[in-house]
Parts: structure tokens; sequence; C-alpha cells
């Protein structure tokens, strides 16, 4: 592929499939991300509400 002055231009596409795999990995890592700073921030603000804060849950009753 060349450019307007003969220069050779890089292309990216079908690289032996490292870039359409990228594209599928890189937003399941965001999500994957996303997903732990929110847990992480979830974790955070229970353990700021002390232990006071929230009733325990009452077990659940045994299945029959």
């Amino acid at each position: 592929m060349e450019g307007d002055g003969g220069d050779t231009v890089v292309a990216l596409a079908h690289q032996g499939g490292w870039d359409e795999a990228g594209l599928v990995v890189a937003p399941m890592v965001i999500l994957a991300v996303l997903l732990w700073l929110a847990r992480r921030r979830a974790e955070r603000e229970v353990d700021a509400e002390g232990p006071g804060a929230r009733p325990d849950r009452e077990p659940e009753p045994p299945l029959r």
C-alpha cells in the first residue's frame, strides 16, 4: 500500500489475527476492570457503615 509520496504505509488489518483478538479482548478487560472497581467501592462502603449498620440476614429454611 502506498501513500501520496510513494512511501509505504503500514496497515494493521489482517496481521495474523492479533488485531481482531484485541478487538475482542480489550472490551473484556475494560469490563473486568470496571466490575473490580465497582466491587471494591461497594465493599469499602459496607466497611464504612460499621458492623451494626446492617442486620445479618436470617438463615434460609432448609430445602425439602
